[in-house]
C-alpha cells in the first residue's frame, strides 16, 4: 500500500524500495540496478513512489504479455519476447536454484527436457514396515532417481522443485468429501463411526482403504498431495515453453483414483487433475492423454468421459474384463459430446503368447498415432506406467514389453505438440524394468539416440489375439475418425510390412500426380491458343 508507507514516518522507504526490487528481479529475472541515496526524505518518498509506480505498470505489461503469449501458444504459435532470463540447469538436487548468466548459457537453453522428483514421497508406505509384501513401495522412485543420476541423464535435465497440491486443486477432479477425508492429517480425528467403515485393517497389521492400497496417517496424505503438484508444476513449465519436456518421478500413483474412490495404490488423480487445472487456467483447447500402463486408467476415463477436449488413449490388458480394473472395453467411446474422444486399446486374449513389441508397435501405428494425429493436440500427457515391461509376473502385467520399445514409443509422441510432452509415473514394481524403462523414456525426451529395435521386432507380424483386438477398437471408432478406414487394413501386417507398403502408396500417389501434372501440359500444348481479335 503506497499510500500508507508514504504516510508512516517510521517505514525506511529507500530500504523497502530496494527489497522489492530484489524479490522482482528473483521471480522475474529482472534487474533494478538502481539504489535510492538521497538526504532528503521528501525527495527519496516521491522517487520511491515514481519507481514504484513505474515498476507496477512494467509488472502489468509483463503479465499481460505471458498472457497473451501462453494463449497465443495454446494456439500453435510460438511467441517470445525479449529480455527475460533463460532457464538455469540444477546440478545437484531437485531443490537446486543456482542461476547461470546470460553469457554462460548454452544456446536454445529454454528446449530442455525437466525432472521433478522429492524424497518426501518416500514415506507414504504401510505402517508395518514390510515392502517385500506391499508392491507400490518407496524403492520405487528412489532407485529410478538413482538410475537417472548415475547414467548421467538427470544432470542434463532441469530439475524443478515440486509442491503439495491445494485442496482446491485437488477438487477438480475428486470430491470435496474425497479431498478432506484423504488429502488432510491427522487420520485419527477422521476415524469415527461416519468413515471407519472405508478403511480395513490388513494381514500385514497396517491400514488401507483395499487390500493392495495402503495408507500411513502421517505421511500418506502429504505424499498424494505432493504428487499432485508435482505433475502439475511441470506440466505447466512445459505448457508455457520453459522447458520442452518432462519426466515427474512421484508416488503414490493417480489413474485409478475416481471422483469419491481410491484404489489400485491411487488417492488422487495426477494427471487428470494438471490436464484439468490446463483447461482452467490456461484454456487449453486440445490436451491427449496416452496411458500406457497395463491397467487401466478408470479415473482417468471417469473424469473426461463427456469431455471432447481431452481425447483419453490408454493401452491395456483387458481379457474381456477379466484382468484389474476390469474397465477399458473398446465399446467405452466416451458419452455425450465426448463420443469418441475416449479410446481403449484394450488387449484381450490373456498371455498365450504374451503381448510385448510387436502389438505394442502395432497398436501405436494403427490407432494410437493415427487418431492422436487427426486430433492434433496442443499437449501430450502420458501416464507412463511401466508395469507393462518384461519382468512383472502375470498378477501384476505378464506383458513382454521392452523399455526399448518404450523410449521409441516416447519418441512418436514427441511429433504431436510440438514435442510438448510429459510423462508421469504410474505402476511398475520390478524395480530393473522400470529404472531400465525410465532411462530410455528420458534419453528419448532429451533427443539421445535410442538403440534401435532388433530385426526380429521389425520383421515379426502381431500375434493373433492383438490383431483381433486392435480390429475391434478400429471397428468401434471408424464412423468417427477418418483415419482408421486409412490403417484397417494394416493391421495384421509387420513394421517394415506397412512401412513398405506406405512407402508404394507414397510413390503411387506422387506417380498419379505427375501424370496428372503430364497430361494437363500436354492438353495445353495439343489447344490452340485463342487468337486475339485484329486491332
Amino acid at each position: 500500500n503506497l499510500d500508507h508507507a508514504v504516510s508512516t514516518p517510521k517505514l525506511h522507504i529507500p530500504c523497502l524500495f530496494r527489497s522489492i526490487c530484489n524479490f522482482v528481479q528473483y521471480k522475474n529475472h529482472y534487474a533494478c540496478g538502481e539504489s535510492l541515496q538521497t538526504t532528503n526524505a521528501s525527495v527519496c518518498v516521491c522517487v520511491c513512489v515514481r519507481e514504484q509506480q513505474a515498476l507496477l505498470l512494467e509488472q502489468q505489461r509483463i503479465h499481460q504479455l505471458r498472457n497473451y503469449q501462453a494463449s497465443m501458444e495454446a494456439a500453435g504459435a510460438s511467441v517470445s519476447f525479449p529480455g527475460h532470463r533463460p532457464l538455469s540447469r540444477a546440478q545437484s538436487s531437485p531443490a537446486s536454484a543456482s542461476f547461470i548468466s546470460p553469457q554462460e548459457q548454452p544456446s536454445k537453453a529454454h528446449f530442455t527436457t525437466g525432472l521433478v522428483y522429492d524424497s518426501l514421497m518416500q514415506k507414504h508406505q504401510c505402517m508395518c514396515g514390510n515392502t517385500n509384501t506391499h508392491p507400490e513401495h518407496a524403492g520405487r522412485i528412489q532407485s529410478i532417481w538413482s538410475r537417472l543420476q548415475e547414467t548421467g541423464l538427470r544432470s542434463q535435465c532441469e530439475c524443478i522443485r515440486g509442491r503439495k497440491a491445494t485442496l482446491e486443486e485437488l477438487q477438480t477432479v475428486h470430491s470435496e468429501a474425497h479431498v478432506m477425508l484423504y488429502g488432510t492429517n491427522p487420520l485419527r480425528q477422521k476415524l469415527d463411526s461416519s468413515v471407519i467403515s472405508m478403511f480395513v485393517r490388513l494381514p500385514c497389521g497396517g491400514i488401507g482403504v483395499d487390500s493392495d492400497t495402503v495408507w500411513n496417517e502421517v505421511h500418506s496424505s502429504s505424499a498424494a498431495r505432493l504428487a499432485v503438484g508435482s505433475v502439475v508444476e511441470l506440466v505447466f513449465k512445459v505448457a508455457s515453453r520453459e522447458l520442452k519436456n518432462g519426466f515427474a518421478v512421484v508416488r503414490p500413483p493417480g489413474h485409478h483414483a475416481e471422483e469419491s474412490t481410491p484404489m489400485g495404490f491411487c488417492y488422487f488423480n495426477s494427471v487428470a487433475i494438471a490436464a484439468k487445472l490446463l483447461q482452467q487456467r490456461l484454456n487449453f483447447g486440445k490436451i491427449l492423454i496416452v496411458d500406457w500402463d497395463v491397467h487401466h486408467g478408470n479415473g482417468t476415463q471417469q473424469a473426461f468421459y463427456d469431455d471432447p477436449r481431452v481425447l483419453y488413449i490408454s493401452l491395456h490388458r483387458y481379457d474381456d474384463g477379466n484382468f484389474f480394473p476390469g474397465s477399458g472395453a473398446p465399446e467405452e467411446v466416451g458419452s455425450g459430446p465426448g463420443v469418441s474422444f475416449n479410446v481403449n486399446m484394450a488387449f484381450t486374449g490373456g498371455l498365450d503368447p504374451p503381448m510385448g513389441d510387436t502389438e505394442y508397435l502395432a497398436a501405436f501405428r494403427t490407432v494410437v498415432m493415427p487418431i492422436a494425429n487427426e486430433f492434433a493436440p496442443d499437449l501430450v500427457l502420458v501416464s507412463a506406467g511401466f508395469d507393462a515391461v518384461e519382468g512383472h509376473p502375470p498378477p501384476l502385467g505378464g506383458y513382454k514389453l521392452t523399455s526399448r520399445c518404450l523410449g521409441h514409443l516416447t519418441k512418436q509422441l514427441m511429433g504431436l505438440a510440438g514435442g510438448r510432452v510429459v510423462l508421469a509415473l504410474e505402476g511398475g514394481h520390478d524395480l530393473r524394468a522400470i529404472c531400465d524403462a525410465s532411462e530410455a523414456c528420458v534419453s528419448a525426451l532429451l533427443g539421445i539416440e535410442i538403440e534401435p529395435l532388433s530385426a526380429d521386432v521389425l520383421k515379426q507380424r502381431p500375434n493373433e489375439n492383438a490383431v483381433r483386438s486392435i480390429e475391434k477398437v478400429l471397428e468401434n471408432h471408424s464412423q468417427y475418425w477418418r483415419c482408421v478406414q486409412r490403417v484397417a487394413s494394416s493391421v495384421g501386417l509387420s513394421l517394415l510390412e506397412a512401412q513398405r507398403g506406405d512407402s508404394e502408396e507414397n510413390e503411387t500417389v506422387t506417380a498419379m500426380a505427375s501424370l496428372s501434372v503430364a497430361a494437363l501440359e500436354k492438353r495445353m500444348e495439343d489447344e490452340p491458343m485463342e487468337e486475339e481479335p485484329p486491332m
